[in-house]
Formats: structure tokens, sequence, C-alpha cells
């Protein structure tokens, strides 16, 4: 006769299997990438400026060209920005948005000399480029610093007097140096030096962002515990303070640069990380943008080796130097075919960001050789800053 009660597993059965799922629960979840494991959990993001959306039918907005002008180190005509135009940064003013790039020519024996050229623009997205460059360098007491390499990857703010001033990179072709240099009208530019000085005069530097507010379609750099604050660097991220803009000190921390910011194994900017625009006080803490690198052996294995990805954290409002929090996830990311293939593949370089009738433009370099553009649209814009 048929039996048809259930079968019986002995307890000690029972405890065996379930052991042993266990096990292979761990092990599959143990396997997984550090990119899968961190977006396993919603982080909260209210404190982000998102979401920036690429403007995909119009980019890139700035392609190279071949406009000449006399260099006055060579003493002959020079097509300035032939071989390559990238890494901008914008500011608004007399109801138009200046664009300052990174032109590279194609004679400079470190793959080109830089210089900053300009463009402008009534709507943000469509530029109108002046002939010549503004800030390159010349016969002066930069030459030093900024012959042969040139110089690179402006980023400019106001004050609250009016005067814009810009950071910048001097590469002489062996150490890169930031500087400092101002302007009343953004066409006329006094250079100022290196940042550094002292110690740190010959020390690898770039890449600041100094903190400011948005009043209305303008940033202006504030004081924070009776100082001016900038973010820098290009492997960490470190801090200076100044009394009037000009004249800088690093924070230090045991006799050298206090890291405030640092690479994260198994995340997009686990190689480097390196300041993007301006950073802006918020109702929050103060926000900065950043640039992240993926290293080749430990970073994020669903980017590719090297790539140049789009990061954003969060800092104290009351001490800069204090991370409070930071994205897990790049926002911005190269995935169009001038930004994969170009002088430098793989690369969404932000340094331009400009508040404009309600909106946020950011202005980034596409593979270290054209210039591209992304949109936050109002709403969210005003939750974050505002």
């Amino acid at each position: 006769m048929k039996n048809n009660s259930r079968l019986l597993l002995p307890k000690r059965t029972i405890l065996i299997a379930s052991f042993w799922m266990f096990v292979l629960s761990v092990t599959l979840f143990g396997s997984c990438s550090p990119s899968e494991n961190k977006n396993s959990n919603t982080q909260d993001t209210t404190w982000a400026m998102l979401p920036f959306k690429k403007l995909n039918d119009v980019n890139p907005i700035l392609l190279a060209s071949d406009g000449v002008f006399k260099c006055p180190i060579l003493n002959q005509e020079v097509k300035w920005e032939e071989k390559d135009v990238f890494n901008p940064t914008a500011v608004f003013r007399k109801n138009a948005i200046y664009l300052f790039y990174r032109a590279e020519d194609k004679i400079g024996k470190y793959n080109g000399t830089s210089r900053i050229g300009l463009a402008m623009s009534g709507d943000g997205i469509h530029f109108t480029r002046m002939s010549e460059p503004i800030l390159f360098p010349t016969n002066d007491f930069m030459k030093v610093y900024e012959w042969e390499g040139g110089i690179e990857d402006p980023r400019v703010i106001e004050s609250e007097m009016g005067t814009y001033i810009m950071t910048y990179t001097a590469y002489d072709g062996a150490v890169a140096r930031m500087c400092i240099a101002s302007s009343t009208d953004l066409l006329n530019w006094i250079k100022h030096g290196p940042m550094l000085q002292g110690k740190y005069l010959d020390q690898w530097s770039k890449s600041g962002a100094i903190v400011g507010r948005q009043k209305g379609n303008q940033v202006i750099a504030e004081k924070i515990n009776g100082k001016y604050w900038m973010y820098f660097g290009d492997t960490d991220l470190f801090m200076a303070t100044s009394n009037d803009l000009i004249k800088w000190e690093p924070v230090e921390e045991n006799g050298k640069f206090k890291s405030v910011l640092k690479p994260r194994k198994g995340f997009f900017d686990s190689r480097l990380v390196e300041s993007g625009p301006y950073a802006l006080a918020t109702e929050k803490g103060i926000l900065l943008l950043y640039n992240g690198m993926n290293s080749d052996t430990d970073g994020d294995e669903s980017l590719p080796k090297g790539a140049y990805c789009s990061g954003q954290a969060l800092f104290s409002s009351s001490d800069p130097t204090l991370l409070i929090d930071r994205l897990d996830n790049y926002f911005l990311r190269p995935d169009q075919p001038y930004e994969m293939e170009g002088q430098i593949n793989q690369v969404c370089f932000i340094e331009g960001l400009v508040p404009f009738n309600g909106k946020w433009f950011l202005y980034y370099g596409t593979a270290d050789s054209k210039i591209g553009m992304a949109k936050l649209d109002a709403n969210k814009s005003a939750e974050t800053i505002q």
C-alpha cells in the first residue's frame, strides 16, 4: 500500500542544511563588488545638487579653433587653441556668462603650451570666443613658473567689492604651482604669483576652489570665522585660508598640509580627488563638487580604469575642514563619444558652475579635448542652495 504521509527529516539534517545555506548567503554577499555593495543602501542626498542632466543635443559646446595671436615669448604668431580646449570655469556679469577655458597649441614641448581663453554667451549655451587669449605666459616675473608648460585650469569667483579672483595652475614643465590673478572687468588680469610661498613654493599644487555663496546669478566669496577658505589639491584635498583673497596660508597638521578629503578604495574616486568649481556655502553646510579618478587596481569595477567622474562632498559650515557627508556614487561620468575618446580618454572634468535664471549650468572638460555642459533645474537648485 502506498504511503501518503509527509516525509519527516531528522532535526540534525535540518540544522546542517540551514548552516550551509547561511554560509552560501554570506559567500555570495561577500563576492559582490564594492560598487554593488555601496549601491545596496539608499543614501540621503537631500544636501546635494542633483540631478544634473547633460545637454547632449548641443554638446560639445566649444571645440578647438585656428585662432592666432603673437606669443610675446616666442615673438611669433601661434595657433594658440589649435590642439585642444577644455577645463572651463564660468561667471555671470552684466547679463552674460563668461566662460574661461584652457587652450593648448601644438608646438609647446610639454604636450602643447596652455593659455586661458574667453568666450561669452547670452544664454549660457551658444558662445562667441575672443580671438586672443586673455591670460598667457609672457616676459614678466611669472615666466619662470609659467614657461613653457603654460597657464592651466582656471577657476573664478567674485569678491564682495566686485573684484574677480582667479586661481590657475602655472606649469614650468616640472612642477605645477597654483597661482592667483585678479581683475575688475574679466578682460584685464593682474598676476599675483604662486599661492604657496616659503617652504611650499616648489611643492606641487593645483585646483583652487574658493568658498562662496549664491546671490542671484552671482557667487560671492564669503568669509567663515573671519577668513576666506579654499579647497585645493589633486591627490587628497587640502585647505588654505586668506584675509584678502590674494595672500593665502595652507592649513597644516603636524607640519604638513591637512588632508580634508581622501580617495576611497572601491569607489569612482579611488585613485585621486581634485577640486571642481568654487565651493558653495549652503544652509546644510559647504557643498563641494569635485573630480575623482578611478584606480587601475582597486577602483570601481563598473568604470573604466583611469576614468574621471564627478562627486559631491559636504563640509561643516563652522569648520570647513570637517567632512560631514559624501556621495557614494558619481553624478557625472564619461558616456558620450567625445568624453570617452580624446587627448585623455574617459574624462569628465568639472570646473565651471554658474547660477543662471533659476538654473545651474555646469561646464566641464571632455577627454581633455572639448567642452561640455550639464544643467540642474530650478526647483532642485532652490531646495539645495537657498
